[in-house]
């Protein structure tokens, strides 16, 4: 009778499928592309340069994975993941919990900014009003 597997050999089950070629290309394929979005981005001037090295960084470490998947399956096993696309996905998540925090801290200061020129404009405003026709301060 066979016996269910184990959690730690279904694990090594998965880290040993091979995978299909067609994955590979398709993950180069997509990699390539954002390599290319990117580039086009910051040409049209779409993506500013201070978050081009960001972006391109994750497209070239895509493009280094898609190439070299032995590197993606050794990260799997040390970090101790169940798949290699579940550490992508978490990478992934990651990724994005930075980019909002950093979104958030440029939130938060342009508030500040906003409203510090809003109580200028309103105390040059009230200058004026009280400046006459000739230019000169009344009051």
């Amino acid at each position: 009778m066979n016996e269910p597997l184990t959690p730690e050999q279904l694990r090594e089950v998965f880290l040993a499928a091979t995978d299909p070629g067609s994955a590979r290309v398709l993950a180069l394929t997509c990699s390539l592309l954002l390599v290319s979005v990117v580039l086009w981005l910051v040409y049209r001037r779409g993506l500013r340069e201070e978050y081009t090295p960001i972006w391109m960084g994750v497209a070239l470490a895509l493009v280094l994975v898609s190439v070299r998947l032995d590197w993606l399956y050794a990260l799997t096993r040390a970090i101790g993941a169940w798949t290699p696309s579940s550490l992508i996905f978490f990478l992934g998540e990651v990724f994005l919990v930075v980019i909002c925090l950093n979104y958030a801290v440029r939130l938060s200061r342009t508030g500040v900014e906003i409203k510090n020129l809003a109580q200028e404009v309103a105390l040059l405003r009230a200058r004026l009003e009280r400046m006459d026709p000739g230019g000169r301060l009344t009051g």
